[in-house]
């Protein structure tokens, strides 16, 4: 599981012509079990989202469709965790 946690580095005024590019991209994700959960930082400087991929390589692939990263508007920090207690809700995340 990832935690992605992205960082703009361009104007929002150009961050919100590409948002529904970003959201479409984002949808599929969900749609094929990659993403769990997204949404943006507050104050508006990124967003972060959480994928359930278990492999770094197959998630930097997910991560070049995002028309934030094709357009290099955004920074992309990764960080990998391995679950180990949850909220009941959320037990199907932990590692065996």
């Amino acid at each position: 599981m990832f935690i992605v946690s992205l960082s703009y580095c361009a104007p929002l005024s150009v961050i919100d012509k590409y948002i529904p590019e970003h959201k479409k991209f984002l949808e599929k994700q969900y749609g094929n079990g990659n993403f769990i959960l997204s949404g943006r930082k507050n104050p508006r400087t990124g967003g972060v989202i959480i994928s359930t991929i278990k492999d770094r390589k197959q998630l930097d692939k997910v991560i070049a469709q995002d028309p934030f990263f094709i357009e290099a508007l955004a920074h992309y920090e990764i960080t990998e965790i391995l679950p180990t207690m949850a909220a009941q809700p959320l037990k199907f995340l932990l590692q065996d």
